[in-house]
């Protein structure tokens, strides 16, 4: 691996800018967008807060079902690493109303473009809940 460039810097500026672009289509619900930065192939996954997606077309299928009302959310500690011309990774933090997650996306430059070829969406669990949870499952192992 020791061939291949980390960050090229028109690389780089070229990724930050779909990654922006992608942003804005999901502040924005633009379902078009989103679905177009995504490969479509059924080797594309998505796994969500909710939901594993499997295949471009179950992708596709959930934005279109899905509204999001996601007004505004703010992102912190965004991280974009490029790999060589043709490949990249954003991880990011972002704070949306009713918490804190994480998003990771792989990215591969194809024909058309920079697409997503897996992405993962997670809200952690906080410290209260887990130990809710955990209170919960002893009561209802000791109820037994």
């Amino acid at each position: 691996m020791s061939d291949v460039e980390i960050n090229l810097p028109e690389v780089h500026a070229e990724l930050s800018a779909i990654f922006d672009r992608y942003e804005r289509a999901l502040i924005e619900n633009d379902i078009d967008v989103l679905n177009e930065l995504f490969w479509q192939s059924d080797h594309t996954i998505r796994y969500g807060i909710s939901e594993n997606l499997h295949g471009f077309s179950e992708i596709a299928e959930y934005r279109r079902r899905v509204v999001n009302k996601q007004a505004s959310r703010s992102l912190g500690n965004t991280v974009i690493t490029t790999f060589g011309n043709n490949f990249g990774t954003v991880n990011t933090e972002f704070i949306v109303e009713g918490g804190r997650g994480r998003q990771s996306q792989t990215w591969m430059r194809l024909n058309h473009g920079w697409r997503i070829v897996a992405a993962h969406v997670s809200m952690p669990v906080s410290h209260d809940s887990a130990s809710e949870q955990r209170r919960s499952a002893v009561a209802d192992n000791t109820a037994q």
